[in-house]
């Protein structure tokens, strides 16, 4: 079994410090978890929103990524979040999923959850980078 997480901790040294973990990944969706440490709350003891949504930058992007071509490459363009629960448990569950692929353009949503609550919802917009662009 190809291990997922690894290997995007290789090509990224903020995944690998975050500590990720890609769960699950096949094409246009990726489910992917963070365990909480004390260096994620702010002042409120909750998880910084930061955090939460690096997790689903990278959740977003790693689906894109399931889709592209050899070559391809892809980047962020915008992200809306709403953060609908304080995030207060010690695992963090993110589900990316793309909702539409174009030939430059790839939408894609994301639930944030802990312990089945949702904490955040998210809907990104990426880039398709063909190669040479």
């Amino acid at each position: 079994m190809f291990d997922y997480t690894e290997e995007i901790r290789k090509q990224s040294a903020f995944v690998k410090l975050l500590g990720l973990s890609i769960e699950k990944l096949k094409n246009g969706f990726c489910q992917s978890k963070l365990q909480i440490r004390e260096e994620f709350l702010n002042k409120r003891k909750i998880v910084h929103g930061g955090v939460i949504y690096s997790m689903v930058d990278i959740s977003m992007g790693v689906a894109v990524y399931s889709t592209l071509k050899k070559g391809e490459e892809t980047a962020t363009i915008e992200i809306k979040i709403n953060y609908l629960k304080p995030a207060n448990k010690k695992v963090l569950d993110c589900e990316a999923k793309v909702i539409q692929r174009g030939k430059q353009i790839a939408v894609i949503e994301a639930d944030i959850k802990s312990d089945d609550i949702m904490i955040a919802k998210a809907i990104g917009t990426f880039s398709i980078i063909k190669p040479g662009e």
